[in-house]
Order: C-alpha cells, then structure tokens, then sequence
C-alpha cells in the first residue's frame, strides 16, 4: 500500500523540516564537543553550556507565544530560521579569526533555543491549519521518522568531518541547513489568513461549557471576527500566561506536561555528563561518540512508523501508560559504560531502547496536545510546553553538572537514572485523556 498523500504543501513542510533536521543531526553535540575539544571545558563548564544557553533561551522566548499567535505563522518561521542561520555562522567565522570564547557559545546557544521555540509554536499552528484533523498523527509521525532518521545519519558523517575538517565544520552546516529550510517554508505558497485576536474571556470557555459547544459543532474557545469587546482586551501578561492556563486546567494535558519536562529533563541532562565520560575519561574518539548515539536512532524509524497502528489497535491511553513507563526504565544503564567496544555497545543497547518507546510516544503526544488545544491558543500552549520543557532541562543539566564535579560523571548518571524510573507515577491514569479524541476545527 503506498504512502498516504497529505498534499504538496505538506511535502514542502516535510522537505524543509528534513533539511533543518538534517543539518542538526550533522551538528548533534556540536557545542558540547567545541566546548570540551577546542576550549578544554570542565564536566560543569560543559553541563553550563547545556543550562544556561537553554535557559536564557526559554526565559527570552517567554513573551514569543502571543506574539506568535497573532502573526501569520510562516512568516515567522522563515525568521526563526534566519535567525539560527545567523546566530550558528557566527562561531565558525570566530573561530577562523581565533576569537572563539565560551561566552559566545552561551550566546548562540540561547539565541538558537529561543528561536526555536518561537518556530516549533508557529510550525505546531500551521500543521494544525495545513492538514485535516485525522492526519494529524500521520504528519507528526513522519516528522518524527525524519527527526531520527536525520540523528542515525548525521552523528556519524558529523564526527567524521569534524575529525577531516575541524571542530566547527558540522556549525557551518548546521546553520546552512536553516537558510536552506528558510527557503523551503517560502516555497510553500497558498494565502494565509491573519489570525484573529480573541479575549481571555473567549479562551475561557474552552472548558466542560468548550466541550459542549464543540460536540454541537462550533470551535471551543472561538468567536466571530470582531465580537472581542474592550472588556475581552488581553493585557501582556496575562496573554503570556495563556498557554499554560490550558494545560493546567485540562487534567490529561496537565499530567503530560509534567511527566514529559521530567522525562526530558533528566535524559538530556546526561548528554554532557555522558560526554565527558566518553571522550574525555574513556577517550572515545569523536566518531565513536557520534556512532554511539547514531545507530541506535534507526530505532526511531520503528517506533514512529508503528504509532499509528498501534494507538488504533491499543488505544492512546494504552500507549501513554505503557511507552510512557517503557521509556523511562533503561536510562540507569549508563552507568555499566566501560571503556572499549563493550562499552560502546552498552550505550548504543541504552540508547536503542529509550528510542524505540519515545519515538513511538512522541508523536502520539504531539496529536494529543494539537487535538485538546483550540486553534487561537495553539502557539501559545506550544510555546508554554517548550519553555517548560527547556527550563526543566536546564535546572536539571546544571545539577547534574555540578553533581558530576562533585562525584564523578558516572554518579550523576546514576543519579538520574534512579530518579527517572519514578516519572511514570505522573502520567494520566486510564480515562484522564480519552481514546477519542475532541472535536476540533482547522482554519479553511
């Protein structure tokens, strides 16, 4: 059976995301590997890196959701990607004229988490716009297929042109990627409609009272152009906030929310620990190291192809309760990492299995999250998860950091793999999402 057709914009959506996610999987690690080779980082200078760049990049991008959501969202996403394109190229230009510092990393680092959060709010309500309801899933998957086909690739060409060309090689293409995906979000064409603003009193209804008016047919949340009064004005904070009013009030999105910013938290904030570990305590060459995390990324085209499938056999609660668990239990084996091939293998045996379960949940509650939103809050409860999700990692990288000067690379990993095997006591328990989905209403 061939591949289900969701449209040329949506093969232009999908082709720009493919170039972008390529370019990253090229630079996967770029700034912790410059930071550890080039600059001679300490395990807390690298955790640092990992932190504050993230950090700042979530606490600049905080006022980005309502702003998004009032502008047409392709727009938006060229200048996020123009706005990486810049901030990327400037550390191999400082390199070649010997003036890179870690201050700079920081910088780009914050820079490009920020404006990728602004692209993943205003790419989240275009996909909403762009393809009908029941393919939502369908497109989140394949962009997920493509997320972990682009880290099974990229590592391991990425280590082998840094050890060829220098450290800052996989940067440069990194930062060409977004021009070239800044390109391919132009050639999408069609007309987009300006978005309409709608007041806090209209987003309230979103609700049980939401719920009714959805089931009779209408969007939850939503009025006419123009039947916002003064009394309905959004004052900026309160317009800031937004985002995460929706996903608190609702419980399914509540519980996610949570369990996802300490899912991600604590497997990301092993990478630089892990880096350390790897290339500096057991000397793994920088190929080794692209290779460990690379290969077990064909996972994710296991997983992702399977979502589908599964949650119509299992259902989505099934899956939020069992990949949920599932992805969490593997993260303590890191800690078994020795030198040598066997050591190699024991990160790549990790890091396969937490791939196949997140590749496989990911996407599952991505649709989830676009299907409970109404459509004049889609960018600014994108933007409210992604600033959750950052801050949660940067908090935890930087202990982690710091635990790792304290105790040694490999504690701070156990330390986090025991803390991890505790986050499925967050996800929803059965019936707090609901296997069917609500009613929701793209833009024509």
């Amino acid at each position: 059976m061939g591949r289900k057709r969701l449209g040329r914009r949506f093969d232009w959506l999908w082709a720009a995301y493919a170039v972008s996610a390529y370019g990253s999987g090229l630079g996967f690690g770029a700034l912790p590997l410059i930071a550890v080779t080039a600059l001679h980082a300490s395990p807390g200078e690298v955790s640092a890196l990992s932190a504050t760049g993230p950090a700042m990049g979530a606490l600049i991008a905080l006022p980005l959701g309502p702003w998004v959501e009032l502008r047409r969202k392709r727009p938006v996403m060229i200048a996020m990607d123009l706005a990486r394109f810049a901030a990327m190229a400037t550390i191999p230009a400082a390199y070649a004229l010997g003036c890179l510092g870690f201050a700079q990393l920081l910088v780009v680092s914050a820079a490009v988490a920020a404006a990728k959060i602004a692209f993943n709010a205003a790419g989240g309500a275009f996909l909403k716009s762009l393809v009908r309801p029941a393919d939502l899933l369908t497109a989140n998957a394949r962009f997920e297929s493509t997320n972990w086909s682009s880290i099974a690739v990229g590592p391991p060409l990425g280590g082998a042109a840094i050890g060829l060309f220098g450290p800052v090689t996989t940067v440069l293409a990194d930062a060409l990627s977004y021009l070239l995906s800044a390109v391919g979000i132009a050639a999408i064409g069609g007309r987009e409609e300006a978005p309409q603003r709608v007041g806090r009193r209209a987003a309230g209804a979103v609700g049980a009272a939401g719920e009714r008016a959805a089931d009779a047919g209408g969007v939850a949340g939503e009025r006419p152009a123009g039947a916002v009064g003064a009394a309905d004005a959004e004052r900026p904070a309160d317009a800031v906030l937004d985002g995460w009013r929706h996903i608190l009030a609702d419980p399914g999105l509540r519980a996610l929310y949570l369990n996802n910013m300490l899912v991600s938290g604590l497997i990301m904030a092993t990478e630089p620990v892990l880096a350390v570990l790897l290339l500096r305590r057991l000397d793994f060459a920088p190929w080794q190291y692209g290779l460990a995390f690379a290969a077990p990324c064909l996972g994710g085209l296991v997983g992702s192809r399977l979502a589908q499938r599964v949650v119509t056999r299992y259902g989505r609660d099934r899956v939020f309760r069992t990949v949920g668990t599932l992805r969490a239990v593997w993260l303590i084996g890191l800690v078994l990492v020795r030198p040598g091939v066997v050591g190699l293998l024991t990160v790549m045996a990790v890091e396969l299995a937490i791939i196949v379960n997140m590749s496989l949940y990911t996407p599952v509650l991505a649709t989830y999250r676009l299907e409970r939103t109404p459509t004049h809050l889609v960018a600014r409860t994108l933007s409210a998860w992604s600033i959750g999700q950052q801050a949660a990692i940067a908090v935890l990288t930087a202990l982690g950091g710091l635990l790792a000067d304290a105790t040694g690379p490999r504690t701070a990993l156990a330390v986090a793999g025991v803390l991890v095997l505790a986050t499925p006591l967050l996800l929803p328990r059965p019936g707090r999402t609901g296997d069917r989905p609500e009613p929701s209403r793209s833009p024509a």
